[in-house]
């Protein structure tokens, strides 16, 4: 189980994500107001808060939403887990889809430390079920059915 750490849009691609601290999660769609979402595989960003704060005792100075990601989560490492995992925070439900990307040429991140975590650490879901996830709500990986 993972608390929520902050949830992060932008109403551009290609920019940092801001902390919104609440979102809403449409079904087949993604975060409402986010440039991401759409009928695609990678409608919301998934990133480890564990996983920020190494980067960040390595000198980073990166705010929640830095590397593009929607969801800061504390508690899991979501690279570790297989593509169609299912995670539950409230009423949404979400399907991991794909586990890392490749990085934007020349990205902010990468420019100031020579590394940016988002390509190897990163995840993205499909949006199942809609819903309301606010910070401190505590996502779960769902138990697979037998």
């Amino acid at each position: 189980m993972g608390k929520v750490i902050a949830t992060c849009i932008s109403e551009i691609k290609g920019i940092q994500k801001k902390n919104v601290h609440q979102v809403k999660l449409i079904e087949d769609f993604g975060i409402e107001g986010d440039a991401h979402a759409g009928k695609w595989h990678r409608q919301v960003s998934l990133l480890s808060y564990d996983r920020i704060e190494e980067f960040r005792a390595r000198g980073a100075k990166v705010e929640d939403g830095a590397f593009g990601e929607n969801l800061v989560v504390e508690g899991i490492d979501f690279k570790t887990l297989p593509i169609g995992t299912k995670f539950v925070c409230n009423d949404v439900v979400l399907e991991l889809t794909q586990i890392g990307k490749e990085c934007h040429q020349g990205c902010a991140i990468f420019q100031q430390m020579g590394d940016c975590i988002m390509p190897r650490e990163g995840v993205f879901t499909k949006v199942l079920h809609g819903g309301i996830i606010k910070e401190g709500d505590m996502l779960e990986i769902m138990e697979e059915e037998k």
